[in-house]
């Protein structure tokens, strides 16, 4: 073995992330700022993924039979088989729980980085996993593409509701929920650089705007920022993924009113509660400021960051078969209702 083999095998064993995946990353930035492409976060994760697998040699991806719905297979990956041990794609087959199960093997082995998909709704199956990966401190990347009721016509049985906040529930678990191809990026480079926290990256079916400029700073690492408006106006409007584009909507609708509010981007629950009170208090305002939350799911656990102030759009029961855009019209998670409950709050 030659000297930088040696170095090579020493990098991977510990863990380290070549600073060639940043550079990938920062480019990818730059140029989604420039095209703003209207991309389903899962294709977002796909085409980052295209200029990571080139210059991370560690990562082994995978899917439960769902390769081409969760969008993890990559133009340079070959499949992993019983007679080339050297591919760095594993067709699972319809096996949840065994998928996230050899991810924890290999991440406990060392050397690789694993990332495997499946829906969300499929977290229940693979849930006993990954609430191992959390407990023994493993970077595992967890690709849960169909986040929401967004997927449409394959109804209730495959639209979760309940799982963004029970994923939320597992200690030592960052849930990642990016709103467009710029905050995909982000994500996918803070479950890469997390060496002992395992990350789920909840991605859209449907397609969405790009929402956000490029910039230096990794946005998301924060957990939660300000996307657009002044700090100083009284509302704040919070959301996740796919609803983020919901109130930016929201906010030009209050404009029109004279109600001034600020947009907030809140990919992780658990980066946001690790920043400091300070920087929460810029985010969200103080206790009396008015905060609406959107996301296309239940609302257990938004009350953390409501205040006294604060109300829900989302999700109360299952949901139904149907386009998306005429789902989230029944179900009364838009634009226009968010508008009205911070209406309702300010008068």
């Amino acid at each position: 073995m030659s000297a930088e083999e040696r170095t090579e095998f020493a990098r991977r064993q510990r863990g380290d992330i070549p600073a060639s995946v940043g550079e990938a990353i920062a480019a990818f930035k730059t140029k989604m700022a420039t095209d703003k492409p209207a991309w389903a976060t899962r294709k977002s994760s796909q085409e980052v993924l295209e200029v990571i697998n080139p210059v991370l040699p560690d990562t082994i991806g995978g899917s439960a039979d769902l390769t081409g719905s969760n969008n993890t297979k990559t133009a340079g990956l070959r499949p992993f088989t019983k007679t080339d041990g050297s591919g760095r794609y594993i067709y699972y087959g319809i096996r949840e729980h065994a998928m996230a199960a050899a991810m924890n093997g290999m991440a406990l082995h060392g050397g690789v980085i694993p990332y495997g998909g499946t829906f969300l709704v499929f977290t229940d199956y693979c849930r006993g996993a990954i609430r191992l990966s959390a407990l023994m401190g493993l970077r595992v990347i967890y690709v849960m593409t169909h986040d929401s009721i967004g997927l449409g016509e394959d109804g209730p049985t495959h639209q979760p509701v309940e799982h963004l906040a029970a994923l939320r529930a597992i200690p030592n678990l960052r849930v990642l929920r990016p709103a467009d191809a710029i905050e995909t990026a982000e994500c996918w480079q803070l479950a890469l650089e997390s060496l002992h926290t395992p990350s789920v990256l909840a991605l859209t079916r449907q397609n969405l705007p790009t929402v956000r400029g490029a910039g230096d700073e990794n946005l998301c690492a924060r957990g939660a920022y300000i996307l657009a408006g002044d700090p100083s106006a009284g509302v704040r409007l919070i959301a996740s993924g796919s609803e983020v584009q919901l109130a930016l909507a929201a906010r030009d609708l209050l404009a029109r009113d004279g109600i001034a509010a600020a947009v907030v981007s809140m990919p992780s629950w658990e980066l946001f509660a690790s920043q400091d009170a300070m920087y929460q208090r810029t985010v969200l305002g103080d206790d009396g400021t008015i905060r609406v939350a959107c996301e296309a799911a239940i609302g257990f656990g938004w009350e953390r960051w409501l205040g006294s102030r604060g109300a829900f759009v989302g999700m109360k029961g299952f949901g139904a078969s149907a386009k998306a855009t005429d789902l989230y019209k029944h179900f009364g998670i838009t634009a226009e209702a968010i508008a009205a409950e911070a209406r309702r709050l300010a008068s």
